[in-house]
């Protein structure tokens, strides 16, 4: 078939297609524009979606930033500006850990409940649990820690089952912990930091008196996680083991940021740290 004959063969398809569109729509107006604002509405629908999305997340970062200032805010003691005048607390500050983590506490709930399924929801109810749990409210603590594992997947879930194993810990119930933590460290996720989660465990083993399974437990991540930061403070506990003491150059640290002196049931291992100093 010869080029001429291939353009106006194309050409009269085109133009019989496009006249059956036409005689279709003259029959078929109202559908037609029916169908015409219905994709309309759709679009605007899509675009207020999108839009009013945006603006949550927007919205739920502010009220998370503006509850981690808080959180976050310098702890000094009240400065006395004359003698025989009471002290003043110095704006932006807190006299203790427990009054900043009090003061946030309101704000972190807020944002937890306003905007549940945005991330800063989820860390706004996780941060919570840990304050909770820091200003010594165990229950409410790990109750909030629950939330945010029934709400989340992935590494949100993760980081609060060693909340709640950490709010355990801390509450003394060592044999539900050292449960919990035994599930965690079978996962093999990318999310779960086994190392962190094996550390923890072998801590909680110690503070049940379960020396043997504590050795065995930081024996573990010396072998299989030797190029992991936790790794050397594993072999220190085993050495400490031995000694009936705990790490010499070791202290833990909080979530809530509070250092905590060496042994004591509060340190939160998947923070625990080397310092160098006590």
């Amino acid at each position: 078939m010869k080029r001429t004959e291939r353009h106006h063969l194309k050409e009269n398809e085109f133009v019989h297609w496009v006249t059956e569109l036409t005689e279709w729509y003259e029959a078929n107006k109202n559908l037609a524009l029916y169908g015409g604002v219905a994709i309309v509405l759709v679009a605007v629908a899509v675009g207020g979606t999108v839009v009013y999305r945006q603006n949550a997340a927007s919205n739920a970062n502010r009220m998370l930033a503006e509850a981690m200032v808080i959180a976050e805010s310098p702890v000094m003691p009240p400065s006395a500006v004359e003698a025989g005048k009471a002290p003043i607390q110095a704006p932006g500050t807190y006299p203790t850990d427990k009054a900043r983590l009090e003061a946030a506490a309101p704000k972190l709930l807020a944002t937890a409940e306003m905007y549940p399924a945005q991330d800063a929801g989820l860390i706004a109810r996780y941060r919570l649990a840990a304050a909770l749990v820091a200003i010594g409210r165990n229950a409410e603590g790990i109750q909030r820690y629950n939330e945010v594992a029934e709400k989340s997947t992935g590494l949100y879930q993760v980081m609060a089952k060693m909340g709640i194993a950490d709010a355990q810990i801390t509450a003394g119930q060592y044999d539900q912990a050292i449960t919990s933590l035994k599930v965690l460290a079978q996962q093999t996720t990318e999310e779960t930091p086994v190392d962190g989660v094996l550390m923890q465990l072998g801590r909680a083993y110690k503070l049940a008196g379960k020396t043997e399974d504590a050795r065995k437990t930081f024996k573990r991540v010396t072998e299989e996680f030797a190029q992991s930061p936790y790794a050397a403070v594993a072999r220190a506990e085993m050495e400490s083991l031995q000694t009936g003491s705990w790490p010499a150059n070791d202290r833990c640290q909080t979530q809530a940021g509070r250092v905590i002196k060496d042994g004591a049931p509060r340190c939160r291992l998947a923070t625990w740290r080397r310092t160098g100093s006590r």
